[in-house]
């Protein structure tokens, strides 16, 4: 047991040495190029997978072993650590930090929530839609970690106004039934005294006074049964935790199913389009207007369907309720809308910075739209001699540009109609953008980069390419499906980047053996990356709603089952329909790069 007990505690010490050794004898004895490639691969796929070491930290090694097995000099791998992708990531967190200093995603969620309504199935689609589109600009994380304070204290107004309205009705009830007023001592006590403090006290006493009734209705249960009554209560307190939990649950998974629809909107979408753009450069038809179109579809029938499941596995979806009209508020709704409310007026008028980081959003959104949208000629023909050089990431840098220049304060005057000068300080500082920079992620990618060129350089790829031929004789929609199942099972136990960038030099060169356009295959398993929804672990939007002690582990799994195969479905059905005329998936394109029949490789 002791010897067991000193393994688990060095067990990512033991990984980080043995993975190397025991698959050592793969360079050693297929003394190839492709060989030592692929012991590279597999070493820092590895790392990745179980997180032995930090994902960046692992990153690294491909810019240590490829120099030595002499696949890539070290200032070729070098320059993969560093590509547009990053320039594009760079204006996108300009943006976001601003945005989340000056609070302006607080006001976005609050007047979408206000919006549809407080009854509890109309306050859940609030509260996922405005999340769904924080996370379309931000980041998953920071969209699920500025909503969820909110939807916390939602929450909790909600659990008080129920405990309120449930004494109260205890009290009218225990009056009502016994004629000789011959109370019980204790619920006298609570109706004299507890209630007088919370009449003058609003909603900090409340809870003493349920507990004190409740406690008491108890015992007497445990004589006869549970009157009609007390029946009712304990049925609507199951609903209060039922709300808490799809609220929660709302939040993690909207986070996720909002950044599938833009570029920028995960780091999942940003690997695939920068991999995509360099393996075939030829084929500029990836962009933010032709992810949009393709995407957005998919992301609402999602969200959709997700809002009724979840709707469904722990409230019950009741029609009838939700769509009549001139229904009076519960008390429940009466407590939300006081909240979200009074949230809103906390944040006073619009102030000038937000104004600013608006109209700065909206330009970037224009630009990204307009630079190239296809069916008609974008702002980028204005410059026909460059064609090819202005790309998302120069829309994204210059607007970001902007942040660090447009001053924070503006002039204002006294009285005496003087100017009161402000000393000069931008909208966001370079200690502010370093702290919302995710630098993990950044070097993670430049190290999936730096993977996929050594593939390429070491003739690894055509060399799976060829090994893989024989998948063609399958339905090209069950060779989708498979890969999309592959990565949704492999993204709930690794991070979403590392299981992307892992998979997609394997799908590539799949897609070019079996003669089929890699957009079929390469799309929907991006999408699918995305789908991590079974525990807490597989994203960090599902650890930080988890973190409020609401849900269980078997909550999430079972909720998350069903969105997963909701998304799957729902992605298998986008490829095979409207996906198809967008890019001309039926149609083998000329910009693949021709493959070698034979490789003639010892591997």
């Amino acid at each position: 047991m002791k010897i067991l007990r000193h393994l688990l505690v060095y067990r990512r010490l033991l990984l980080i040495v043995l993975t190397p050794l025991l698959l050592l004898p793969l360079p050693l004895i297929i003394k190839t190029k492709e060989a030592e490639c692929a012991y590279t691969l597999f070493v820092v796929a590895i790392f990745w997978l179980t997180e032995a070491l930090p994902l960046a930290v692992s990153a690294l090694l491909p810019a240590i072993m490829f120099p030595f097995f002499g696949i890539m000099g070290s200032k070729q791998v070098a320059s993969a650590y560093f590509k547009d992708f990053h320039l594009l990531l760079i204006g996108v967190i300009c943006l976001a930090t601003s945005t989340e200093k000056w609070n302006l995603h607080k006001r976005v969620a609050l007047r979408m929530v206000m919006l549809v309504g407080v009854n509890p199935a109309w306050l859940m689609l609030g509260f996922m839609v405005s999340c769904a589109f924080l996370s379309m600009w931000l980041s998953n994380t920071s969209a699920a970690a500025m909503v969820m304070p909110i939807v916390e204290a939602v929450a909790q107004q909600i659990i008080r106004a129920e405990a309120e309205a449930d004494a109260l009705e205890m009290s009218c009830s225990n009056g009502s039934i016994n004629p000789a007023l011959e109370l019980d001592e204790n619920i006298g006590e609570c109706e004299n005294t507890e209630w007088k403090e919370k009449q003058i006290n609003g909603y900090n006493n409340n809870v003493a006074s349920t507990v004190c009734t409740v406690e008491n209705e108890n015992e007497k249960g445990k004589e006869q049964n549970l009157p009609p009554a007390e029946a009712e209560r304990k049925g609507r307190k199951n609903k209060s935790n039922g709300i808490l939990k799809v609220m929660c649950l709302c939040i993690a998974y909207s986070a996720t199913i909002g950044g599938l629809t833009t570029i920028t909107g995960t780091s999942t979408n940003l690997i695939f389009s920068e991999h995509f753009n360099s393996r075939y450069p030829g084929c500029q038809c990836i962009n933010f207007g032709s992810w949009f179109i393709l995407s957005f579809p998919i992301a609402v029938i999602i969200l959709l369907l997700s809002w009724v499941w979840l709707q469904w596995l722990f409230l019950g979806f009741d029609f009838k309720n939700m769509f009549k009209c001139n229904k009076k508020k519960t008390a429940r709704e009466e407590a939300s809308s006081r909240v979200i409310q009074e949230e809103y007026k906390k944040l006073g008028p619009m102030s000038y910075p937000e104004i600013v980081t608006l109209v700065l959003f909206i330009i970037m959104t224009i630009l990204w739209f307009t630079r190239d949208p296809g069916f008609i000629p974008g702002w980028s023909s204005l410059f026909p001699k460059y064609k090819g050089y202005i790309m998302d990431s120069t829309a994204a840098l210059l607007i970001g540009l902007l942040f660090f220049i447009i001053p924070a304060k503006t002039l204002s005057r006294t009285s005496n109609g003087e100017n009161i000068v402000f000393g000069y300080t931008p909208l966001i500082t370079w200690k502010e953008f370093q702290a919302c920079m995710p630098w993990e992620i950044a070097i993670l990618v430049g190290g999936g980069f730096a993977l996929a060129d050594g593939c390429e350089v070491s003739n690894l790829s055509q060399w799976v390419a060829s090994k893989l031929t024989p998948i063609g004789s399958l339905p090209l929609w069950l060779i989708i499906l498979i890969s999309c199942l592959i990565v949704t099972s492999v993204t709930e136990v690794a991070s979403n980047a590392a299981t992307i960038t892992i998979f997609l030099p394997i799908l590539s060169p799949l897609a070019e053996a079996i003669h089929v356009n890699p957009l079929f295959i390469l799309i929907p398993a991006t999408l699918c990356t995305s789908f991590a929804f079974l525990l807490p672990v597989s994203n960090p939007s599902n650890a930080i709603v988890f973190s409020y002690r609401h849900l269980t582990v078997m909550d999430m799994v079972k909720a998350g089952l069903g969105i997963n195969i909701i998304g799957v479905a729902v992605v298998m059905l986008a490829i095979m329909t409207w996906i198809v005329p967008i890019f001309d998936l039926y149609t083998y394109p000329s910009w693949i790069p021709n493959i070698p029949s034979t490789n003639g490789t010892g591997l």
